[in-house]
């Protein structure tokens, strides 16, 4: 019994020692645990004396309970604690003023290429979506683009297999869209595009928005109307658009595509095409590329040029929104610079 009067000292100078949960385990271990001191008691039995087993059993079964209720109770204490510091932790003061989240905002290209959505929309336009991994078939060959032209070289494309590429223009969308559906056709075609290709007004990914329009007697005035007045709702409604003889495999015939520089008209120290630097000097700044569309593309898809014409454009929607938003590096758009994409805050 003098035993078990020192292990209670120990159990109580033990227990008002712990002060946190880890410590409160060792305790356990220490003493009620299969191992523990308490436990240990019971291989005692064997070497007691017949007569006194049942009174040692009673007195070991006591000191574990009695171990066992000041272990719940300093457990209580212990939660007890850890949940006030809790409180503590997680107190919020309601007089504080809120923390001011600034709303997000659309990126600018983003910005641009709904715009320009908008605006053929307006004009009767579809919206189609290819494929961003095209084949040869599509993206080449039947937009007659010759075995040997210079946009197939390695330098140029990312070819993933032989026959298989990343797409290199949105003009597949023509080839697709030609051959689910029969004329009359007003499609735009959205989407990025892949060119080896990388310095301030380039980028190996940007985005594009191809036209296409197919029906009779469809010419290249009508592009030019068109274009007239995409250019006077991006631009401005004095803005002018200029023709230049150009050439596409899958345009005949070709042309560029110039506006009439609106900083020039904005700008009234600057005289029409002298002294602006946006447009140096000429008046003019190049924004697209198209034409009518060639017949062997038509024929390609089994439509009788004969019969219909077309008028194709591409447009590059990263150059219309440096163009309008006077931003002089493409590779800003993909930097996430909060500085460059707050001012677009609607």
């Amino acid at each position: 019994m003098k035993d078990f009067g020192e292990i209670k000292e120990q159990v109580k100078a033990k227990i008002a020692e712990v002060k946190d949960g880890a410590q409160l385990s060792e305790f356990w271990q220490s003493y009620l645990g299969k191992t523990g001191v308490i436990s240990g008691l019971m291989k005692e039995m064997k070497s007691v004396p017949p007569e006194e087993k049942p009174n040692f059993g009673k007195a070991v079964n006591d000191v574990r309970v009695w171990a066992q209720e000041l272990y719940q109770t300093k457990q209580a204490e212990i939660k007890q604690r850890e949940l006030e510091r809790r409180y503590e932790r997680e107190t919020v003061d309601v007089t504080m003023p809120a923390l001011k989240r600034a709303p997000g905002n659309l990126h600018p290209i983003t910005l641009i290429k709904q715009e320009m959505i908008e605006v053929f929309a307006g004009m009767g336009f579809d919206i189609y979506e290819g494929p961003e991994i095209e084949d040869d078939d599509h993206n080449f060959t039947r937009l007659n683009v010759a075995k040997d032209h210079p946009s197939r070289d390695m330098q140029d494309t990312f070819w993933l297999t032989e026959d298989l590429l990343l797409r290199t223009h949105t003009s597949p969308g023509q080839i697709r869209t030609m051959d689910a559906k029969k004329p009359p056709i007003k499609v735009l075609v959205p989407g990025k595009v892949f060119r080896s290709d990388s310095d301030a007004t380039h980028s190996p990914m940007f985005s594009q928005m191809e036209g296409l329009v197919v029906d009779k007697g469809i010419t290249l005035c009508d592009l030019q109307g068109m274009l007239d007045r995409f250019v006077q709702q991006i631009f401005g409604g004095g803005t002018k658009t200029r023709l230049r003889p150009s050439y596409f495999p899958f345009t005949e015939p070709s042309v560029e595509v110039d506006v009439s520089c609106f900083e020039c008209a904005r700008e009234t120290e600057f005289l029409p095409g002298n002294g602006c630097p946006l447009c140096k000097g000429t008046g003019w700044i190049e924004v697209l590329g198209g034409g009518v569309v060639n017949k062997k593309v038509l024929e390609n898809c089994g439509i009788d040029p004969e019969e219909y014409s077309g008028l194709a454009f591409g447009i590059g929607i990263e150059r219309i929104t440096m163009l309008k938003y006077g931003i002089p590096n493409m590779g800003l758009f993909f930097e996430n610079n909060l500085d460059l994409l707050q001012q677009f805050k609607g």
